[in-house]
Parts: C-alpha cells; structure tokens; sequence
C-alpha cells in the first residue's frame, strides 16, 4: 500500500555455517513480535530474511573438511576451492533457515537472500568504489591483529583476549661496548648494563628502541648512551614517552614498533624504524639472525632465552598473568603484524552517527548506553576491512605488473589465480579502482594487469 508508511525489518543475517543457539531464539522472537504487532495493526510490513557468507569462519569450515583427506585449499587453487565452499553452502548452509522457519519467524521466506548473491556482491563492490572515490578508504602500512594459522588480518573484535599464565622475562641489554666514545658516568659505575622486562622475548629481534617516562628521574643518564640490542648486536635509540610505566619491570621497555600496538604508537610518535621479523606463518624471518630464521615463534623465544642465559645476558623469568589475543575461529594466539592493508576512515563517518544520537533521532532504552556508545564513536578508530582469505567480497583494485614490478611479488603457491602480495605501493601506476578488469593501465599502455588478491572483511560487506 503505497499510501501507508511500511515498517520493515532486515535480519541481521546469521553466518550461514552456524546452527541457532539461545541467542538468536531471543534476538528472532523480539523481532518476530515487533513484525506481527505492527502487522495486526495494519500496517505494511515486511521481514526480510538472509544469512551472512561469514568469510572466515565458512573457509574453515571447509579446509577442515578437505583436512581430513589430507588436502589444503592450495591443492585445488583459488578458483576451484571457492567453488568447493559453494559446493559445501548449497548442501549445509540453510540449517539455520530451516531451525528459523520452525521456531514460526513469521518473515518473508520469498524474498530471502545470501551476502554473495550476485546483485549483493555488485553492490558492495560499488559501496567500496564510492567510499575510495570519497577519500574514505586508503591502503597503509599499519600494525593489525593476525592470525598465523589462518594467514589473515582480524579486527579487534575477531581477536579475543584470555587471561592466559605466562612469564616476565628480565633481560640485560648492553651500554655501547662497541662505542668508545661513550663512557659510563657515575651513575653507571660499575654496570655495564641496563634491564629490561618483556613478556615476548623473540619480538627483540625487532626492538629499534629502549624507552623511558621523561618523568622518571632514575634513568635520565641514559639518554647520553648507546644501548645495545642482545644477540642482533644492532644500536637502539633511547627515547622518552609518557606512556611508559615506571612501575612495569624496571621503567625501561623494550620498544618493537612492528610487533606491539602501544610500541607501534610510540615508534610513529618518534620515527623509530619498523623491522616486521615474523613470516605469516608466525616463523622468523629474514630479519631475524641466521640462528633463529625459520623457527616457530614459541621455538624461537625458547632458544633466544637459552642463548641469553649462554651469553650471562639473563636475569630471571616470574610468572606474569595477562591478557593475550586468541583468533575466534581457531583458537591459535594472535600476533600484532605490521603490513600493508586497506582501511576506512572512520572519523568522517562516525560524525552523522553521533549527531542523530545527541539530537536524539535514534533513541537509546536504557538511556545510560548513549554515553558508552558515544564513547565509542569519539573514540573510533580506522577499520582495518581486508582479508587475506579467499571466500569473500573480492575487493575490486587492480595493478599495473609492468609499473608496479618492484613492489609485487607473485604467489606461487596458489594455481589458477594470478594471486599477488602488494609489498608497499609507489611508482606512476599505483592501483585502478573498477568492478571490471581493466583492457590496459592509462599510464604505461600495456595490458599486464593482475587482481588484488584480498577480500574484504565480512562486516564491511
């Protein structure tokens, strides 16, 4: 009835690989309630229903599957698995519509959709194009949740933290015995040393700093120093920031830009250097010593603490309990991971949301959540929305392989797809924005044009 104003409800649609659990009983039924109340009132009313690709934890869900006959998505490529996770949605995926239909949610069975629908995926694609062309949505180089099993970036919210037990390690780190130049003063009479705690001792292979609280007086004197970093032997600047706590450790931290958000923080505060020493797989990398290269990371910290104690550069080790990141979906410990990704701005859009809150256009029962939800939208940061899987939105970037040589590298472990890895983004041709391929790059002519290989996070879509 185009005379009437409708009331219409879009499911807030569950991950097509789930079965329902309490909380969508609760969520469903007071939507249900909403739709036949104003449905008994007359009113034109509408329910649409859906469920959701969900990007991760669908891929899982089939390499689990293929895991059993001792197979990885890279034994068919990226074509042919993704046509398997389709093979795997058509016979499982409506569980959760069925348990839908029979709890009565009295919604619009006809009008159900799929977030991979064709017209849904063209429309996500276009929202992309639309938020790129308003400036909102950049690539960087930024540190981000990372999964080492899956091989993919997570949001904060994919990144569960538990209180785990763990252990403080106290480390020496060396005063600028290879500095001549540098001599101890009075205050260090007699120690050649300073100490430093970590809880991650393998992430010091990426330490570009040591950093002290400019108001803690007890080592102002090292700001006159070379300290030394342990094992790589590589100088590391002496930095003060306010974020140090003079009550952690011993005052002085060890700062590792590419590995930890707060020394991240720091590290762009002061231009300190970003050296990333993990793999994907979360084994050391090139950057890492000869010595450790190729080792888990947990392997790594147990033969990095051995060499420590080797060289007289140990102290001690105490239980330390904190919280640490886990991936939703598999479980395995996250690592804070320096590379190149896209993101939302998020501060321009966070602007309309607050308004219509303070005018009170969007009403908030109990009233207390509008602080915490203004909290959150004042506080927002950049979104991280892309995924290193291959179920998904695929995000609609293309590069020049000609102009962009230097800077790409070629994934030859995945047939079928001409898979790319973008190291950092220069030259005359750095990316084209278009749901279609482009016949030929507009600033070298030629033709070589190769897909970005990410897709975009879930939520985003």
């Amino acid at each position: 009835d185009g005379k009437k104003k409708p009331f219409v409800i879009v499911i807030p649609p569950p991950n097509v690989t789930g079965i329902l659990h309490m909380g969508h009983g609760l969520n469903n039924a007071i939507q249900d309630i909403l739709i036949r109340w104003q449905r008994m009132k007359g009113v034109p009313t509408l329910w649409v229903p859906g469920t959701d690709h969900a990007g991760i934890a669908t891929q899982n869900v089939v390499e689990k599957k293929l895991h059993q006959d001792n197979k990885t998505r890279h034994h068919f490529g990226r074509q042919a698995f993704i046509k398997e996770v389709w093979k795997w949605k058509e016979e499982h995926g409506s569980t959760i519509i069925r348990q839908l239909k029979r709890l009565g949610s009295s919604c619009d069975w006809s009008r159900e959709r799929f977030t991979m629908d064709e017209g849904l995926s063209k429309a996500v694609q276009e929202v992309f194009i639309r938020l790129h062309k308003k400036g909102l949505i950049y690539q960087g180089n930024y540190l981000v949740n990372w999964c080492p099993r899956c091989h993919t970036a997570l949001s904060d919210e994919e990144a569960a933290h538990k209180d785990i037990e763990g252990k403080l390690y106290y480390l020496k780190y060396p005063l600028g015995k290879d500095y001549p130049e540098v001599m101890l003063d009075s205050a260090m009479e007699g120690q050649d040393y300073i100490v430093v705690a970590t809880t991650r001792p393998e992430t010091m292979l990426g330490d570009t700093a040591v950093a002290i609280n400019p108001k803690d007086d007890r080592h102002k004197h090292l700001l006159r120093k070379v300290v030394m970093l342990p094992l790589v032997n590589r100088p590391l600047k002496v930095i003060q920031d306010t974020f140090v706590d003079p009550e952690f450790g011993t005052g002085i931290v060890k700062v590792t830009p590419a590995h930890d958000p707060n020394d991240f923080e720091m590290g762009r505060r002061h231009n300190l250097e970003e050296v990333n020493v993990l793999n994907v797989d979360g084994t050391i990398n090139e950057n890492g010593t000869p010595e450790y290269r190729g080792l888990d990371r947990f392997d790594a910290r147990k033969k990095i603490v051995e060499d420590l104690k080797r060289k007289n550069l140990f102290i001690k080790d105490i239980p330390h309990h904190h919280a640490v990141g886990h991936c939703y979906r598999c479980d395995t410990i996250i690592e804070p991971y320096l590379s190149w990704q896209w993101f939302v701005k998020m501060k321009p859009l966070a602007k309309a949301a607050i308004n219509v809150a303070k005018k009170k256009k969007v009403q908030f029962v109990p009233e207390r959540w509008l602080k915490v939800y203004l909290n959150w939208m004042e506080n927002i940061r950049d979104w991280c929305i892309s995924r290193q899987i291959w179920w998904g939105h695929e995000i609609p970037v293309w590069y020049c392989l000609d102009c962009n040589s230097k800077n790409i590298e070629l994934d030859d472990t995945v047939t079928g797809h001409n898979d790319i890895r973008i190291k950092r983004i220069v030259g005359k041709c750095s990316y084209l924005v278009s749901t279609e391929k482009p016949q030929s790059c507009p600033a070298c002519g030629n033709s070589n044009i190769g897909k970005d290989p990410d897709v975009l996070d879930t939520w985003f879509s």
